[in-house]
């Protein structure tokens, strides 16, 4: 993330996590016409020992219009942003991002797609197995070898969905109208425009069921 995305994230944790949902992370990106920030929220990771007790439940557009009323809110009082922007409330789907250290730990062994802030070994983009996670890196199988990656020189990453095993393969373009990326269309987002004088309204702006 960067600095001010984990600024943000940092004021916000706490109201997500009040109302039983967890922040995964924060995306801010400014444009010359109002910037979106944008928020992955999901169930909090059952604690070690602990089993799925709520397996069965994913998160919903409600949960999605619940966090942004809130953040919302808080958002007017704290005013860590200047000028426009649009707020965007979203469950993470299949290709989730990854925020930190700790959510690369829980995903080790699948792939992921990771954009870096400066190149290394001339690679500032890279897809691997994620092997392990420890001492401030992240280190993935690329091709058969070890790439180390320090946490602090990843700009974004996401997952990269085992689509075969989801029972979702991808089809080419223009069969069906899917492209192979979330080909059920099943994510759960909620909305909010915020101007200089922002009408705090949530709006569902997405399906009303979660990966």
């Amino acid at each position: 993330m960067t600095d001010k995305a984990s600024q943000i994230s940092a004021l916000l944790a706490p109201t997500v996590t009040s109302l039983g949902l967890e922040l995964l992370g924060v995306e801010y990106l400014p444009s010359p016409g109002g910037a979106v920030l944008r928020l992955y929220i999901d169930l909090p990771a059952p604690a070690a020992g602990e089993g799925d007790g709520e397996a069965s439940r994913a998160v919903g557009i409600e949960d999605c219009e619940a966090v942004s009323r809130e953040v919302s809110a808080q958002l007017d009082v704290e005013d860590p942003i200047s000028g426009n922007y649009t707020l965007e409330v979203s469950s993470p789907g299949v290709d989730r991002p990854l925020f930190n250290a700790g959510q690369f730990q829980r995903f080790l062994g699948e792939s992921a797609k990771v954009v870096l802030k400066l190149p290394q070994d001339g690679r500032r983009r890279l897809q691997g197995r994620i092997l392990k996670v420890g001492d401030g890196a992240i280190v993935f199988d690329l091709d058969g070898s070890e790439f180390a990656v320090d946490v602090d020189n990843i700009e974004k990453a996401r997952l990269v969905p085992d689509w075969a095993a989801l029972g979702m393969a991808p089809t080419r373009p223009g069969k069906g109208g899917k492209d192979g990326r979330n080909p059920s269309g099943r994510e759960a987002r909620a909305g909010s425009k915020n101007t200089d004088k922002p009408t705090k309204k949530p709006a569902a702006d997405g399906p009303n069921t979660a990966e």
